[in-house]
């Protein structure tokens, strides 16, 4: 799908401003969507919205459907009756420039059960018509992850295949059994599960409204400790012993003489086939309902991926397997229709991902950081580019541009200082420009580069643990400077949305923080 010559702006909602430790739904985020706008931006890309685990990773989901209970508004929650104002003004007092995860997620843990009584008890009429027709329309994924998480939750955290055997094998008395006696948990995670998407919705609703547009991601892989394995374990290469067989990974290069031992278990993609890719069917499904655009991570995979037999210490001893390739893309649009669809085909690409990313028209990414390491052949500068593309600075595994300019070698500097010409402006925003000003029909930028921010706000460091997906950012930040500025390089470049009619200041929004007060 070919998208019109447009912008936007990289932000993952945990990073938006807010007074809870993490960035929230409502009214911070419908001012973010509000911003975009102003600034002539048409897209708003976020990194996966599922429920994070260790590590924090939104790659490393326990679940490919549901969303992430830490993003709730509890502003809103609080208007709802669900949970106490006095809660919420002895809130502690959480840091404002970064996630302090493990604070966020112990405070919140404490309110959300009481939240879910609360609401068990004394929701009534349209409020439980509303949640139970949600847990029926959802119930294909939702009861699984409920108890899953349930589940979890009364190990201690502990990995499903080491539960009971009848509970990791999921026999059915077992699970029948573990229903009636964790009741109150599985109710609790179809509440925040409820909550969550009701107040998405409203955010998605309000962000297309203003021309709006949310880039979602899909991560090519799945969590082997996730609700998607436990669920459905023969659409994996899972053992008898209920232990991964074979692993991804991707293969020893340059950068990496062992290459990358990433440890999803892989998929068996002729069980998949043989019903249609039914579970990709009903993934892709469920993004694009809270989504309008999908990123497809690791898009070579799907062409041929890197396979690594369970219990390896590196990647060295994997070999090239043949992905599903356009079968299951034929699947998908047969189900779906025209696919939305951003491929991110970035690293060492083979011509048959090019061949297949090209047969479905699906963009590919150029990344600007990559592209000054070798001569004016490389495929990342602009003039190399076909305008069936998005270009960006960087993307969230990148240094923020200022640090990564500020760690480039002599060369790779004279080759980027040659090609840009004299520097009137800093270098950022000199890369802003050239991604602005390329054939590229899309150009999207990380907003710490449109902030001028060193490399002590960047999102994340590939193969590094811990101090990741932590950056926020303040709300003064996104001044009226800024968006007068974004909206010129978006205006003098082709990418501005027509202007929206003035309008009268509406009244606050649900989520807002005076609410609790």
């Amino acid at each position: 799908m070919r998208f019109p010559r447009c912008a936007g702006v990289l932000l993952h909602p945990t990073s938006l401003p807010g007074r809870y430790g993490i960035g929230e739904l409502g009214y911070t985020a419908q001012r973010f969507a509000d911003f975009l706008a102003d600034s002539g931006q048409a897209l708003w890309q976020i990194l996966p919205l599922g429920p994070t685990g260790y590590g924090d990773s939104p790659y490393a989901s326990f679940s490919a459907f549901a969303g992430n209970p830490l993003l709730l508004n509890l502003d809103w929650l609080t208007s709802d009756g669900d949970i106490e104002g006095a809660e919420l003004r002895s809130a502690p007092p959480f840091p404002e420039d970064h996630v302090d995860f493990g604070w966020a997620i112990g405070w919140r843990n404490e309110l959300f059960p009481r939240a879910a009584r609360r609401f068990r008890e004394e929701a009534t009429g349209d409020r439980r018509a509303d949640f139970d027709r949600f847990c029926a329309e959802n119930a294909a994924w939702l009861d699984d992850y409920a108890l899953f998480r349930a589940l979890k939750d009364a190990h201690g955290g502990a990995v499903w295949n080491t539960w009971e055997p009848a509970l990791a094998a999921r026999k059915p008395e077992a699970l029948a059994n573990a229903r009636r006696r964790l009741d109150d948990a599985v109710f609790l995670h179809q509440y925040l599960q409820y909550q969550f998407f009701r107040q998405w919705d409203d955010l998605k609703r309000h962000a297309n409204a203003e021309g709006i547009r949310i880039v979602g991601d899909i991560p090519i892989f799945v969590a082997f400790d996730s609700a998607d394995v436990w669920a459905h374990p023969k659409m994996f290469h899972i053992g008898p012993d209920l232990k991964p067989t074979k692993v991804a990974g991707v293969p020893p290069d340059y950068f990496s003489k062992t290459g990358q031992l990433w440890g999803n278990p892989l998929y068996r993609w002729e069980a998949m086939k043989a019903d249609g890719y039914a579970w990709w069917v009903a993934r892709l499904r469920q993004t694009l309902k809270t989504v309008d655009i999908v990123r497809l991570d690791h898009f070579r995979g799907f062409a041929a991926y890197w396979e690594v037999p369970a219990g390896e210490e590196t990647a060295i001893n994997g070999k090239w397997v043949k992905g599903p390739g356009a079968k299951l893309f034929k699947a998908l649009e047969a189900a779906l229709g025209e696919l939305p669809i951003v491929a991110e085909d970035l690293g060492l690409i083979t011509p048959d991902v090019h061949a297949l990313r090209k047969r479905f028209g699906f963009p590919g990414m150029k990344v600007l950081q990559f592209a000054f390491t070798s001569d004016a052949t490389h495929p990342y500068l602009p003039h190399n580019y076909e305008p069936n593309c998005i270009v960006y600075t960087g993307t969230h595994d990148n240094d923020t541009t200022l640090g990564w300019y500020h760690t480039r070698g002599f060369e790779e500097k004279a080759r980027l200082h040659k090609y840009l010409g004299p520097l009137s402006e800093p270098v950022n925003w000199a890369l802003i420009r050239l991604a602005y000003q390329s054939v590229a029909d899309v150009a999207i930028v990380p907003l710490q580069d449109l902030l001028s921010l060193a490399g002590d706000a960047r999102m994340n460091t590939p193969g590094k643990f811990g101090n990741n997906w932590a950056w926020r950012c303040r709300e003064h930040l996104l001044g009226r400077d800024l968006r007068g500025g974004l909206r010129d390089f978006a205006l003098t470049y082709g990418r501005k949305q027509l202007p929206k009619p003035e309008e009268p200041e509406p009244e606050l929004p649900r989520g807002y923080p005076n609410t609790a007060s």
